[in-house]
């Protein structure tokens, strides 16, 4: 009977840490809705960020500050400005400066560094004489300051430069791939692609493997296929640099459910991973399929069909925000956990693969649903696999 005590009181604690909560704008307000479509705290923010860890930065007269996922302020507003909570640690702006704080608010004393850079897999960078390192989230030196650039991690791995050329380093600083590279990819299942002067190849127990013909690779996601170009068109290569889809595509997305998007002259459709034609080109645009095998098509407006090509939500949403400044944090497409953000008449709302809108409620603005784990376990993976390499840069706070 105790063991069994024990194993609900897991889950319903794993239940509550593994809430997800969205920031949505009502009335000119911020507030959080729970998945269910009810407000977990209701319109009254002026300002305010998604949860992190189990906490948000709200501002409150101008100053900012950090609530719990019932709306109790667990670090009073006295900040100047606030970012996320990443690995137990955020940066706020205390008067004039930048500093690390921890989930009680107290200052974190850092390694000295040029700038200061947000956390992410559990490590921040540093910079010292234009080089930079790694610290961890105790403030520890994890990597010396060596590298001229390390770009964001992800999945717990990060691209670095050294004399203008490229390599990969883990979360420890470990050196998994030598800078010996002109340009680098992300790292999958111990590989990566990588361009060595004008030719562009694969890497692979630290082995470079030419790809006959390429003139561009682009990212491994969530299948051992990526896209790649050569002579003016996309096709598919493996892990091993092997073309196993023909280059005949003007432009692709990623695989995923074993179904990727392909476009030939201005209509798009999804083949398999032998390359036949499941979906026909018919679409203006089309998005990779989610987990819960539904994928965003467009006709004039966007809709959602499943793995045999039935349209299964009408094309009558906007899926994207337009303009010069983009109105999300996050902009990935499609069905995430379970729901979708989607526009409709000027509004956003959410909706549920069945196509009704979660909760009949439509916003001025909608954010993407974020978990609110009360824990420092730096995030990884996302669901949703991309269209293209990212290239994001350190910024000075």
């Amino acid at each position: 009977m105790k063991k069994i005590f024990i194993f609900l009181l897991a889950c319903c604690i794993q239940f509550v840490n593994s809430q997800e909560l969205a920031l949505v704008k009502k009335n000119s307000k911020i507030g959080f809705i729970s998945k269910d479509g009810n407000f977990k705290i209701e319109p009254q923010y002026k300002s305010a960020k998604s949860f992190s860890e189990g906490l948000a930065a709200v501002e409150d007269n101008g100053k900012w500050g950090f609530i719990d996922t019932k709306g109790t302020w667990v670090i009073p507003a006295t900040f100047m400005d606030a970012k996320d909570f990443n690995s137990g640690i955020a940066i706020v702006k205390k008067d004039k400066d930048w500093v690390y704080i921890d989930k009680k608010g107290a200052v974190q004393k850092a390694p000295a560094s040029e700038k200061l850079f947000d956390f992410n897999n559990g490590v921040a960078f540093i910079r010292q004489n234009n080089k930079v390192g790694l610290i961890n989230s105790k403030m520890a030196i994890v990597l010396e300051p060596k590298y001229d650039m390390i770009k964001p991690f992800e999945n717990g791995f990060a691209r670095v430069e050294l004399n203008k050329n490229w390599g990969i380093i883990n979360t420890d600083g470990k050196e998994l791939v030598e800078p010996a590279y002109t340009e680098i990819g992300n790292y999958f299942k111990n590989t990566t692609w990588a361009r060595k002067d004008k030719t562009f190849g694969i890497v692979s127990a630290g082995q470079f493997i030419p790809v006959e013909g390429a003139e561009k690779i682009w990212d491994f996601e969530t299948q051992d296929l990526t896209f790649a170009k050569k002579n003016g068109k996309i096709g598919f290569i493996d892990l091993k640099g092997n073309w196993v889809i023909t280059p005949i595509y003007d432009k692709v997305k990623a695989f995923s459910k074993n179904l990727a998007p392909v476009c030939i002259g201005s209509k798009w459709g999804y083949i398999n991973t032998k390359a036949d034609f499941v979906i026909e080109p018919t679409y203006s645009d089309a998005e990779v399929f989610s987990t819960n095998g539904l994928a965003p098509v467009k006709e004039k407006n966007w809709g959602f069909i499943n793995e045999t090509g039935k349209l299964v939500i009408p094309t009558q949403y906007g899926i994207t925000a337009n303009g010069i400044i983009a109105l999300f944090v996050q902009q990935d497409k499609g069905f995430i956990d379970g729901v979708a953000r989607v526009k409709n008449e000027g509004k956003w709302g959410f909706l549920k693969p069945d196509g009704t809108v979660l909760s009949n409620q439509w916003f001025e603005n909608a954010e993407l649903f974020s978990k609110t784990e009360k824990n420092n376990t730096p995030e990884v993976a996302t669901e949703k696999p991309k269209a293209a390499t990212k290239t994001v840069t350190k910024k000075k706070k």
